[in-house]
């Protein structure tokens, strides 16, 4: 299915692996021109080519100059993926582990970063009427399910997406949500330093860790989610062909949130 997406403008946060690597190939597959923002570049992301700003999203300054950088490549945007996101150090622990500092370090990076990309970028989006799209979690729906501060972090991405939605869409900008579950390299599962974190505090390797949690959340495919998965769903909520889908949050979570 051709997305209608050809020489559109897009940027993707998080973008050097997992699920923001594998969004970048596919809006470049779509014919997009996407521009990558990562702290540092990975291999695998300069092999698409790509134009990459380098910005550490955690702070105002860098969301200012990812916003900026890619607006200077490729002009305003017609998509905007919110991505980055994740753990901030050792996230293994309870509530009472998780102090003032880290609480703010795991917000500013999965909440607080998708607001101030969202706002720098708002003006050409709404000169494109164009679409954004935030990842957030299923730990959102399910939030005794992974570690309190971003789970709850998720949480309030989620309800800031479906809120702006309502908002902006008299201005023809459309704000959409995917939720994944577990994902290879992602919080729980894969190669990530999360994943090995919390491998090594329950004492097991990775690839028994992916066991238990396929058991514990109940995933009904038996399998870990691909990063191809949920990009699939990014890019179709991001295009013209999803023009009257606002405020969703579509799930790609092997069938574990069986909430309503």
């Amino acid at each position: 299915m051709d997305l209608d997406l050809r020489d559109k403008a897009a940027l993707v946060t998080g973008a050097s692996r997992g699920i923001g690597l594998a969004t970048v190939k596919a809006l470049t597959a779509e014919g997009a021109r996407v521009v990558a923002v990562a702290r540092t570049t990975t291999k695998e992301l300069a092999a698409t080519g790509v134009t990459v700003v380098h910005a550490d999203l955690s702070t105002a300054e860098g969301a200012h100059t990812a916003v900026d950088g890619a607006q200077d490549a490729v002009g305003d945007l017609d998509v905007l993926v919110n991505n980055v996101g994740g753990a901030v150090g050792d996230m293994a622990g309870g509530f009472a582990d998780f102090d003032d500092e880290k609480w703010h370090a795991v917000w500013q990076l999965n909440f607080l970063a998708a607001v101030r990309v969202i706002r720098r970028a708002l003006p050409g989006l709404h000169r494109t009427r164009g679409a954004v799209v935030n990842v957030s979690s299923i730990g959102a729906r399910m939030p005794g399910q992974g570690p309190m501060p971003y789970t709850t972090a998720k949480a309030a991405l989620t309800a800031f997406g479906t809120a702006l939605a309502q908002e902006q869409g008299r201005h023809g900008v459309r704000v959409n949500t995917v939720s994944p579950g577990p994902t290879r390299t992602g919080l729980w599962i894969g190669e990530s330093e999360a994943g090995a974190r919390l491998a090594a505090a329950r004492g097991v390797d990775q690839e028994t860790l992916a066991r238990q949690v396929l058991a514990e959340l109940g995933f009904t495919t038996g399998r870990v989610i691909e990063p191809e998965e949920v990009a699939a769903a990014i890019v179709f909520l991001a295009s013209p062909r999803a023009g009257s889908t606002n405020g969703a949050d579509y799930h790609v979570d092997g069938g574990i949130n069986r909430a309503p």
